[in-house]
């Protein structure tokens, strides 16, 4: 079948089969890219002028309630793309266990319909290359208790590891680790890192207040002999959290 677009794709080292060599994942350079209700009522519109753009959003709208409310009943759903199914995922121990919400978990399953399996039949893919390793922070370690479950311990050290975390320059404004409050505030490092490595940092956790904190490192690092032109920001998806004294 003649292919009509084309998915453009980079090529990223395969992490989970970190014992072999060459093992590449492609991913879809635009799959960042998202429409929303808005944006698919607007192009409704521009197909067809007779149609106003409030009507197409609220019938958008009032279908995505009606979905909504079919699935929480324990119905499917499907369209012309796909279909959504309701499904209790987690393991039962004899048939007469209760539901443990800590154990069981409720989701929906999404699975693509024919007509959608069809249409990607016209789809191509073009390979632009291999995707620049991204910066990430895999792992915080509280040295002091060893801890790894985000818990950390005020004036005490922390070890960061993962890759392109290494900051530099470490003088320039705006560059550095910081700790982001669930108020946005920003508490930045009160002593110099002790090990600043592209794949390890170490450094002292400022006297932060008992709560919640988001770790995030700004940082020009690409490789030892490119810095970027803008500062990159790499944060832990685990928050951090200080427990009262």
């Amino acid at each position: 079948m003649a292919k009509e677009t084309f998915w453009k794709v980079w090529l990223a080292p395969n992490r989970l089969t970190k014992d072999v060599e060459n093992d590449y994942i492609a991913e879809v350079s635009t799959a960042g890219n998202t429409i929303h209700n808005k944006d698919v009522a607007s192009r409704i519109v521009a197909e067809r002028s007779e149609l106003r753009l409030e009507t197409i959003l609220s019938i958008l709208t009032a279908r995505d309630e009606i979905v909504r409310k079919t699935l929480l009943q324990g119905t499917a759903v499907q369209d012309g793309c796909i279909r959504m199914s309701p499904r209790v995922s987690g393991s039962w121990l004899g048939p007469s266990r209760a539901f443990d919400p800590q154990t069981h978990k409720l989701g929906v399953d999404v699975t693509l319909t024919a007509d959608m399996r069809s249409a990607l039949e016209t789809v191509g893919v073009e390979i632009l290359g291999e995707k620049e390793a991204a910066a990430y922070i895999s792992l915080v370690t509280d040295i002091a208790t060893g801890r790894t479950d985000g818990a950390i311990t005020p004036d005490e050290d922390l070890l960061v590891v993962g890759d392109k975390i290494k900051v530099t320059p470490e003088d320039e404004k705006g560059l550095g680790v910081f700790f982001v409050d669930a108020d946005g505030a920003e508490h930045p490092l009160t002593h110099k890192l002790a090990e600043n490595l592209p794949k390890k940092l170490i450094f002292r956790v400022p006297p932060l207040a008992e709560g919640s904190y988001t770790l995030k490192v700004v940082t020009r690092y690409s490789n030892s002999k490119t810095l970027l032109q803008e500062s990159r920001i790499v944060t832990y998806a685990l928050p951090l959290t200080v427990a009262a004294k």
